[in-house]
């Protein structure tokens, strides 16, 4: 079984690596037993033939760290969404295979999938959620996995979780894809409501 930790590199810095670290060791701990903890910043080397741009530093491990890359960071083109139920889904780790969610996402027509699990919203394909009502933003209390940008985020009082149903979709005014390498910001009359 592998995983991975995407870190954001922009200037040729790792950014927001507290929270990478965190997670890499407790998904190690959960599931190799590991007992030793890896810090982030020692175990990778930023090339100094990386170019100042956004990359996304991939890094590939197990037990032990086994690969790093750093690949150009391309912004994904979202215009519309499908909500798409999925209560058999399981990504409780960042799990280098994504076949799972890749499936439910080329199923689908749009360019995007909101999941919904025992009847609530969790994330979409590649990123968490946050939805702004016109006061506060806020954030599927369960998603399918706790991203390290959400915990940035809830840990510095900027969203919420709350137990958000399809339901809601109406009381909100904006929608944002927050991973570890970028944000997208969408009005939610974008999305589609059609259901699989």
């Amino acid at each position: 079984m592998q995983l991975i930790e995407s870190i954001r590199t922009c200037n040729r810095r790792l950014e927001n690596i507290a929270w990478h670290n965190e997670r890499l060791n407790r998904s190690r701990r959960d599931l190799f037993g590991a007992s030793h903890e890896i810090d982030l910043r020692e175990a990778i080397a930023v090339p100094a033939a990386l170019s100042r741009k956004l990359h996304k530093c991939r890094v590939l491990y197990g037990p032990e760290i086994q690969q790093v890359e750093f690949i150009p960071y391309q912004r994904k083109t979202i215009n519309n969404f499908e909500l798409v139920q999925a209560d058999h889904l399981d990504y409780a780790h960042k799990y280098a295979d994504r076949s799972q969610l890749e499936k439910l996402l080329s199923d689908s027509t749009a360019d995007e999938i909101i999941i919904v699990k025992n009847g609530l919203l969790t994330d979409a394909s590649f990123a968490n959620l946050c939805f702004f009502d016109g006061q506060k933003w806020w954030t599927p209390a369960l998603p399918l996995l706790p991203g390290t940008k959400r915990a940035k985020l809830l840990a510095e009082g900027r969203i919420h979780p709350a137990d958000i149903r399809p339901a809601d979709l109406r009381f909100f005014k904006k929608i944002k894809l927050i991973n570890a390498v970028s944000v997208f910001s969408l009005p939610v009359r974008s999305l589609q409501s059609c259901w699989r």
